[in-house]
């Protein structure tokens, strides 16, 4: 199956540390999501990047297409809350994996 680059874009640039109450729930609905999605093996991985520009998520799936990775990026709590996320979406065009120890 092919690979999807997924850059989650936050609100603004200081996000990670100008989050509110509400912000920081929404952000651990948004790891709920994802960890359930990578239990099922849709998400190869995911995490924070500490971009000096400001940080944003990575994350990397593994989908039958990508009709099949935008859904999942789209149905994410944090874009259906329209509070300003937003993903960027491309097809790896090769992908290696290492072979596990």
């Amino acid at each position: 199956m092919p690979f999807f680059f997924c850059r989650m874009n936050p609100p603004r640039a200081d996000f990670a540390h100008t989050m509110t109450d509400s912000e920081r729930a929404l952000m651990g609905q948004h790891a709920s999501y994802i960890t359930a999605l990578q239990e099922k093996g849709a998400v190869l991985l995911f995490g924070r990047v500490d971009d000096p520009k400001g940080r944003w998520g990575l994350g990397v799936l593994e989908c039958a297409d990508e009709v099949e990775a935008r859904k999942i990026t789209t149905d994410d709590p944090v874009i259906r809350s329209g509070q300003g996320f937003s993903y960027d979406v491309a097809p790896m065009l090769e992908a290696r994996l290492r072979n596990a120890p």
